[in-house]
């Protein structure tokens, strides 16, 4: 059975080569051709799996994508050729929630913030926001939940509704792209959402541009308006609006889920999942795989430790400024956008790193966040 990855997909060669004959492609110029005698067809987001691009694949007996989202792949008609499919769902929740943590700590320093004195309002408590809640919960944040289809799947957590989401000090969105139905995504945060807010809130978007009005927010930016927001994910993506660039207090490249583990662990669970449909062999293990973090040890001396401390560790773990000023300087067309994602620097996740914080209650706040204990 021949097998086709797309070329973005950490390791994947190294998974699927023991099954037999595999092969690459781009998912930006990926042919029908190109794929026709498929069997397996591992893709990311990038590919757009589709009747266009696999409606001459007549051997083709599963597709899955190595990522959490899946507005890339045309359910409807898999369903109708009865091609089982996989998405790699959670596959990089802990990464995007680091990125969120980053992002705190950063502007944190920027505007003297206690980081505790805050509420983050979380809308969606799927598997990223459900990460990030576990983050902000070693941070000694108060948060609140807002997820109206958790809510009406019986889910027993704690939910609000988005009037006190609008509330909090810090939103932080975390939903898919819907576009139809009883709870609808697609400009969640509209121009009147954006107006709400006020100069002091945070509003951070790293799930799907589409969430929030970016010519909204760019005309708000223009008449004077003060808005702190974080931007990871954009609209029409990678042919973003540019302008926005200037006016956000961090912009970067759709990375937040592209730790070395976010991309990888989805090439492992594909991997995993065909392993199991097909009674395959699955004994490869993602872990001996991954690169050496560039500071695998901190030792933090001073004791008791202040929220510096802690800002610090998660600096050297990841810098999420290098990211923005990376953006700022280098994007100014759709290729830039493309080329930092498809380029982009090794990111180790949390535990990756060993830190020696001693005994007190920010040293617990640090390995809460996931960080090793150094032995």
């Amino acid at each position: 059975m021949k097998i086709y990855y797309e070329d973005s997909m950490p390791y994947a060669e190294r998974f699927f080569s023991q099954w037999g004959e595999c092969q690459a492609f781009s998912g930006k110029t990926v042919t029908p051709a190109q794929i026709a005698d498929a069997g397996m067809l591992f893709v990311r987001s990038t590919t757009k799996v589709n009747q266009a691009l696999i409606g001459e694949c007549k051997n083709l007996k599963f597709v899955a994508t190595a990522t959490a989202g899946f507005n890339h792949i045309d359910i409807e008609y898999l369903n109708q050729r009865n091609i089982p499919y996989y998405v790699a769902a959670g596959c990089n929740s802990v990464s995007v929630a680091e990125y969120v943590v980053s992002c705190l700590c950063e502007l944190a320093r920027r505007y003297n913030w206690h980081l505790p004195d805050k509420t983050v309002g979380i809308v969606g408590a799927g598997q990223a926001g459900s990460a990030l809640a576990r983050k902000l919960d070693a941070l000694g944040m108060r948060y609140l939940l807002c997820d109206p289809p958790k809510l009406a799947e019986g889910d027993p957590r704690s939910f609000v509704d988005m009037d006190a989401i609008m509330q909090c000090d810090i939103i932080s969105l975390h939903v898919p792209l819907v576009t139809a139905g009883e709870h609808p995504t697609q400009h969640l945060f509209d121009a009147k959402r954006l107006a709400e807010l006020n100069e002091n809130q945070l509003l951070i978007n790293a799930c799907r541009g589409e969430v929030l009005d970016n010519n909204a927010l760019l005309a708000l930016y223009q008449q004077g308006a003060q808005r702190k927001v974080v931007l990871d994910v954009w609209e029409n993506e990678p042919d973003i609006v540019y302008e926005l660039i200037p006016y956000v207090d961090i912009a970067t490249a759709h990375i937040a889920g592209h730790s070395v583990e976010g991309k990888a662990n989805g090439t492992e669970m594909v991997y995993q999942a065909a392993a199991k449909h097909f009674s395959l062999p699955n004994s490869i293990s993602l872990q001996p795989m991954l690169p050496q973090p560039e500071h695998a040890v901190i030792e933090l001396s001073n004791q008791p430790l202040d929220w510096s401390d802690l800002y610090a560790v998660v600096k050297k773990s990841y810098d999420v400024a290098l990211d923005d000023k990376t953006f700022r300087n280098k994007v100014v067309s759709a290729t830039d956008f493309e080329y930092i994602r498809k380029n982009y620097a090794i990111r180790r996740e949390f535990a990756a790193l060993q830190v020696n914080a001693g005994n007190c209650a920010l040293s617990q706040a640090i390995y809460g966040l996931g960080f090793s204990a150094k032995p």
